[in-house]
């Protein structure tokens, strides 16, 4: 069984930045992809950031955003800058240790594809 633990959330204003990071353990070797998600109250969870051997992006997040992995540490971040107040939202993490074929990464975009998820953080965004 894989657990995945978000860290990284809080609060801060509009304009800085913050840094979230999900750590997978309880299987060896590293995951096929790992994605971010978020939901704000009242909406419907969202996609926004994920990696396999390439990256993929909402398009909201784009230029702002960053993911990236650490294999060693099977570890994924998720670097956001120029936060607003509609990125406000409780970030999770997923993972998916199943190959997918193709070679579009496009399918990092549906929950669906992933197998495990973490607990998730908030992170909140002042004006």
């Amino acid at each position: 069984q894989v657990t995945l633990v978000e860290s990284g959330g809080g609060s801060v204003q509009a304009g800085e930045s913050l840094r979230l990071s999900c750590a997978a353990s309880g299987r060896t070797g590293g995951a096929y992809g790992m994605g971010w998600f978020r939901q704000a109250p009242g909406r419907e969870r969202e996609f926004v950031a994920g990696i396999t051997w390439s990256t993929y992006y909402a398009d909201s997040v784009k230029g702002r955003f960053t993911v990236s992995r650490d294999n060693a540490k099977n570890t994924v971040f998720l670097q956001m800058n120029n936060l607003k107040s509609e990125d406000t939202a409780v970030y999770t993490c997923a993972a998916t240790y199943q190959v997918k074929p193709g070679y579009s990464s496009s399918w990092l975009a549906q929950s669906d594809e992933y197998e495990y998820w973490g607990q998730g953080t908030q992170v909140t965004v002042s004006s």
